[in-house]
């Protein structure tokens, strides 16, 4: 009888570190959206146990974040949540979340984004729903160094490949 064996969206491509850069794989336990109904913003806050998202923000950090992705709704990063009073669905086998580290990592995006990238336009807890070459995903800075990429689960092979070139053209340029 077959069965099937679970792999998470990266398996056997991560992680990739090419000169001061680190591409790796972040697994989180559950990545649930979630759109509270009118009137109930500081219910759902309360039930998810982290401040809902303003615009082009993020809330908590570590291993529980809550992620803005457009006008009243946010992707719930953590342990799984059903809260009351908000419309929710389960989107962890949709999606991949890579972490993009070093001192070099924003020389590396700025290569395939067109959004600002420096410390004043895009500062730790900002989140962007941009473009990544040809790909929409979520970007987030979650550190000085650090970058949070979502990425639609089939489309994760085309963005490690994309990321990793540019990664390869970031060191070659300060080799020179």
């Amino acid at each position: 009888m077959a069965s099937l064996i679970a792999k998470t969206p990266a398996q056997g491509l991560l992680p990739v570190e090419i000169g001061s850069t680190r591409l790796e794989e972040r697994l989180y336990d559950a990545i649930t959206w979630v759109a509270p109904f009118d009137g109930q913003d500081d219910a759902v806050a309360s039930a998810i146990g982290l401040p809902f998202p303003a615009a082009g923000q993020t809330t908590g950090g570590g291993d529980r974040r809550a992620v803005w992705t457009g006008p009243g709704q946010a992707l719930i990063l953590g342990p799984a949540v059903a809260p009351e009073g908000a419309a929710h669905a389960d989107q962890s086998s949709g999606w991949a979340v890579l972490s993009l580290t070093g001192p070099a990592a924003r020389d590396a995006l700025a290569r395939l984004t067109p959004i600002d990238l420096r410390d004043a336009s895009f500062p730790e807890a900002a989140t962007a729903r941009t473009l990544l070459g040809h790909m929409t995903v979520s970007l987030t800075r979650t550190g000085p160094e650090t970058y949070e990429i979502m990425v639609f689960r089939s489309m994760t092979r085309t963005a490690i490949h994309d990321l990793t070139r540019a990664m390869k053209g970031v060191a070659a340029r300060a080799a020179l």
